[in-house]
């Protein structure tokens, strides 16, 4: 294939696919608008000696059929598919309409990965994906995932977006922009691939006009290149060229190419059944059309350009169109491919249909259990428009407004709600508006609003179906605490006066604890938490973890999370599991044990990566905050989307340690004003330290008292301990400090035992008791600087510096060697998990695990994975 000033994207295309085959994979997205020549350096790719060559397009209206994308460019290598791990064999099989089940997507990515990597290890290979502005979203995730993954295999993914297109899951891959070709490289193409004499000046002209775009290159130049000028955008040029050349084509021809335009797979044999059910002369119209260039009749029905296939589709009028709908319909099997069906019957009514809105509703239900949700909602949405019954409509629009947000399509669903705002509906439908608003107004803006409309909803629902009101009223607090605004949703809540229930739940006790405090709150909040019948955890997770957070019982607390974290395994729940791991994290920060936060953090960033879920930063936060961490925990509070009060607890938590009490106490009493559970609680001791230390008494005294009144009731070593050496501050009692080692000396958390022998230390040298002082500066620099918090290390390290001793240096440690993935899989193999479960956990392969292994084996001077078990850097005592 001979190409024209293209040297440099050549170059990148053979620096990738040499790279794949030494067995280092990668991906290149190439970006340009319609015509640039994006498919024709796929072509070279294609040509590329010794890869296997596998392909897939998107296609404009496949893009809500899930996996549609996928599955074609699987399909040639599925005979590997038993390669793959039963869980993910299983996920994709179902997605593939292979087996029956619902399909799990975070699974299907890394099964797709498994599969990709055995069939290369037969033949390196190479994966062509044109037109992928058009993928499938499903397709488009696990492909993404793939390509993000694949730096240890030997095949190399190119993928070709047109430009402009709105964001994808391939946004984050290496990138190439495709230019136009140079005037000179331009002026050669046009003599090699026109087919007319044209005059110099009249080429010069065309070549301006064309901007070095391939495509109008080929195509403007009709009539030797003496035709009217035409204003029009160039791809509207070139698909009015495209459509002259339907003009002289008899009837037959035309509706065998309007119905392949309308048929989104390019089955040959859907379109020779739908030609012959419409009586048309195939061979002879099949004949003409391949004659006009703009379709190839082959193995899969396929047009020259995308552009071809609009041109196509949109010569022929509505009612040409509708018919080609309706005859795919007719002859789309309703049992093995009943979405499609749907949809073709959808395109082919000319108004409200029942039937086919019922038939589009059952599409949606299928294309929910295989995963597709963008698919269920385009599907909803059409049902909706086409539902004669009033409430039918209503319903079904607020059934794709949901899932349209499951989807990510917020600006889609607002849309959707706003149009039927006014409109009559019951209750509960009114209730479900006001429910989805609120879940938007959280998505979209974070501004506090979202609580609103859930109470709202509740409200409508208070006397009807009073129990759900109840939940409504839950799920209000919970979003107030994902915001940062859980005290004022309370208070909302209050004003609203909801009648006790029969039997206390989650709402009296969140009630109890905002009208009369923690006293009165701590026993039902226990009663709550109790693990046995229908324990809080299994309905409400992330309620759960921060109520036993606010009962200052880390072994609780570490009991919910160890639940939660197995949960989320066994049953394949990314959102169960990353609590549970993002929890895990937490625990670990306030135990100080660094290198298990770094590895829960690991595992919890690489689903979320799996998954493309929101991005969650405050375990880093916590982390890098503990750690003094400074530019680091800096960045991290300035992302957006953080939680408000974790944000300024973690800020005061590190200004605290670098010794800079201003700025920890203006943080601290940020963190307070929010009133939220247990992380404002964990602000007060901050607060008293930096006031203390400020200067500010009266502001130190009234924290200490806000921190008995939520610790003394719950009566835990960990809330009476921190609270003791809180008092000491404020009193100067020597007792105080005592107490609180003591108590704290019953707990794991390493971090707040050394800052009590710190605190004591610190006492004792302004007392004049050098001796003394001494010990427990020791203790608390030996108990810090060993496991990382380095910043009260240094503290510790000063004050013994000002007794005339120095401090002793500290070892390094496994966090510091490595990086956090790292660090997973160098736990992981040093408990003797294999390749392929560490691999299966990190959404990796296991060559790419075995890479990763060297260069841990090279950063702790090692050799083999037996020395990992007893290697220093990776224990951690507490």
């Amino acid at each position: 294939m001979r190409l024209f000033g293209r040297q440099d994207e050549i170059r990148r295309l053979r620096d990738l696919i040499g790279a794949a085959g030494a067995g280092q994979g990668g991906a290149l997205v190439l970006r340009g608008e319609v015509g640039i020549g994006k498919s024709t350096l796929l072509g070279h790719a294609r040509e590329a000696a010794g890869f296997r060559i596998i392909q897939t397009s998107g296609s404009e209206f496949e893009t809500h059929l899930p996996y549609a994308s996928l599955h074609q460019l699987a399909a040639p290598v599925l005979d590997r598919l038993a390669d793959v791990l039963p869980p993910q064999r299983s996920a994709m099989e179902v997605a593939f309409g292979l087996a029956t089940g619902t399909p799990d997507p975070f699974r299907i990515g890394l099964a797709t990965l498994s599969l990709l990597a055995a069939a290369a290890q037969e033949q390196p290979l190479i994966c062509l994906v044109d037109d992928a502005q058009w993928l499938d979203p499903a397709s488009a995730g696990a492909l993404a995932f793939v390509a993000r993954r694949i730096a240890a295999e030997p095949v190399a993914m190119f993928f070709a977006v047109r430009t402009p297109s709105d964001p994808t899951d391939l946004d984050d891959l290496p990138g190439l922009t495709v230019e136009g070709l140079s005037d000179a490289d331009a002026r050669n193409l046009l003599a090699v691939k026109s087919h007319v004499a044209l005059d110099d000046r009249v080429r010069d002209r065309i070549v301006a006009e064309a901007h070095g775009n391939p495509l109008a290159l080929r195509e403007l130049p009709g009539g030797g290149g003496f035709a009217p000028p035409d204003p029009a955008p160039v791809p509207t040029r070139i698909e009015r060229g495209y459509r002259s050349r339907l003009d002289d084509l008899s009837a037959d021809a035309r509706t065998l190419l309007t119905i392949a335009s309308a048929d989104p797979i390019g089955d040959p044999a859907l379109l020779w059944a739908a030609a012959e059910r419409r009586s048309l002369d195939v061979p002879a119209a099949a004949a003409a059309a391949a004659a006009t260039g703009l379709i190839e009749f082959s193995a899969r029905t396929r047009f020259c350009h995308p552009l071809a296939r609009s041109a196509v589709y949109r010569h022929a009028d509505a009612a040409e169109r509708r018919a080609a709908h309706r005859t795919l319909a007719e002859v789309t099997d309703p049992k093995t491919d009943p979405d499609r069906r749907a949809w073709h019957r959808a395109q082919a009514v000319t108004g409200p249909d029942e039937e086919v809105a019922t038939e589009l509703e059952r599409a949606a239900s299928l294309a929910r259990s295989r995963g597709g949700m963008a698919a269920a909602a385009a599907f909803l949405e059409r049902a909706a428009a086409l539902s004669l019954n009033h409430a039918s409509r209503i319903g079904r629009t607020l059934d794709a407004a949901q899932a349209h947000l499951d989807s990510g399509g917020t600006d889609t669903a607002e849309a959707l709600l706003t149009a039927i705002e006014n409109a009559t509906m019951d209750t509960p439908q009114h209730a479900r508006l006001d429910l989805l608003r609120g879940r938007i107004s959280f998505l979209k803006s974070h501004d506090g609003s979202g609580p609103k409309f859930m109470l709202r909803a509740a409200r409508r629902l208070d006397e009807t179906d009073p129990r759900r009101a109840r939940d409504y009223l839950v799920d209000a607090f919970e979003m107030g605490l994902a915001v940062g605004r859980a005290s004022g949703v309370l208070d909302m809540i209050l004003a609203t006066a909801p009648a006790t229930s029969a039997e206390p739940d989650v709402l009296d006790g969140l009630l109890v604890f905002a009208a009369k405090g923690p006293r009165a709150a701590v026993p039902l909040l226990r009663k709550l938490l109790d693990d046995t019948g229908d324990p809080l955890w299994t309905r409400r997770p992330a309620l759960a973890v921060i109520l036993a957070a606010e009962l200052w019982d880390p072994d609780g607390h570490a009991a919910i999370v160890r639940r939660l974290v197995q949960t989320g395994r066994e049953s394949g729940s990314p959102i169960v599991l990353r609590l549970g791991l993002a929890q895990t994290a937490f625990h670990a920060v306030l135990d100080g044990d660094i290198e298990r936060a770094m590895t829960s953090i690991a595992e919890e960033e690489a689903i979320a990566d799996a998954t493309r879920g929101p991005a969650v930063t405050y375990h880093r936060l916590q982390l890098a905050a503990m750690r003094g961490r400074r530019d680091e925990a800096l960045d991290l509070m300035r992302r957006p989307n953080q939680l408000t009060t974790s944000v300024h607890w973690a800020s005061a938590l590190l200004h605290n340690g670098l010794g800079d009490y201003p700025a920890a106490l203006a943080a601290a009493q940020r963190a307070i004003a929010q009133s939220d559970l247990f992380l404002a609680g964990l602000a007060l001791p901050e607060l008293v330290e930096a006031a203390v230390r400020s200067g500010e008494q009266a502001a130190a005294a009234a924290a200490l008292d806000a921190l008995v009144e939520r610790t003394e009731p719950t009566g835990t070593a960990m809330g009476m301990g921190i609270t003791a050496y809180a008092r000491g501050l404020v009193t100067g009692t020597e007792d105080d400090y005592r107490e609180a080692i003591e108590l704290l000396d019953k707990t794991s958390l390493l971090p707040y035992r050394g800052r009590a022998h710190l605190l004591y230390g610190e006492w004792l040298r302004r007392e004049g008791r050098r001796r003394d002082c001494r010990r427990h500066l020791r203790i608390a620099h030996e108990l810090l600087a060993g496991h990382g918090i380095d910043a009260f290390a240094k503290r510790a390290a000063d004050e013994l510096r000002a007794t005339g001793e120095k401090a002793r240096g500290r070892s390094e440690s496994g966090h510091d060697e490595l990086t956090m993935q790292e660090l997973y899989i160098a736990r992981e193999v040093a408990t003797g998990a294999t390749s392929q479960e560490i691999a299966t956990r990190l959404f990796l392969s296991p060559r790419t695990i075995e890479a990763h292994l060297r260069n841990i084996f090279r950063k702790l001077g090692i050799t083999s994975r037996r020395q990992l078990r007893d290697h220093p850097s990776l224990t951690s005592e507490s």
